[in-house]
């Protein structure tokens, strides 16, 4: 089996294989579109890491009978010890039970307080979305269908070390930017 891979927009996606490596970040064919459904979990890598400026699209499907789902930008992707914690920048969390949209952080090994201070739920089982993460020098602003819905203040402070998006749970991933 031909192993694909594709960078867009700087997210590096090695087929199947980079999915369940981590450490391996493969080839790369830069400026093409990833348009395919991409396994979930997924894992792939940001390169050069975050900066202001740098925006991550995620596109999916919600599954048709989901629980919740997860977006995070984490680092320490080239980190030697797969048993480390490494520090998430950012985890968005949609929770379909309470319909509650939640972020938070992990530095040094902790949670962060999950912030959920949004009232409009945009999820729908079964329905595409489209989550944009804006990075800017104080905060992630994050979008969904094109809504800003809440600003997230940066907890790490090395940008060039947010260096991996996961994404797992209820939702096919269709495209990625």
């Amino acid at each position: 089996m031909a192993v694909q891979a594709a960078e867009k927009d700087g997210i590096n996606v090695e087929g199947d294989h980079l999915n369940h490596s981590r450490g391996n970040p493969g080839l790369i064919s830069p400026d093409k579109e990833i348009s395919c459904l991409l396994t979930v979990p997924f894992s792939g890598r940001i390169r050069g890491g975050m900066r202001p400026g740098k925006k991550i699209i995620v596109m999916g499907i919600v599954e048709l009978e989901p629980e919740s789902f997860d977006v995070s930008l984490t680092c320490g992707r080239d980190s030697e010890k797969d048993d480390t914690l490494h520090d998430v920048a950012l985890k968005l969390t949609a929770r379909f039970n309470d319909r509650q949209f939640m972020r938070s952080a992990r530095v040094a090994g902790k949670w962060t307080v999950e912030e959920a201070s949004t009232d409009y739920f945009p999820f729908i089982p079964d329905q595409p979305f489209r989550i944009e993460i804006h990075c800017e020098h104080q905060r992630f602003r994050i979008f969904v269908d094109g809504h800003q819905l809440f600003d997230f203040y940066h907890k790490v402070k090395s940008f060039t070390s947010i260096d991996t998006v996961q994404i797992q749970g209820d939702l096919q991933i269709t495209k990625l930017g």
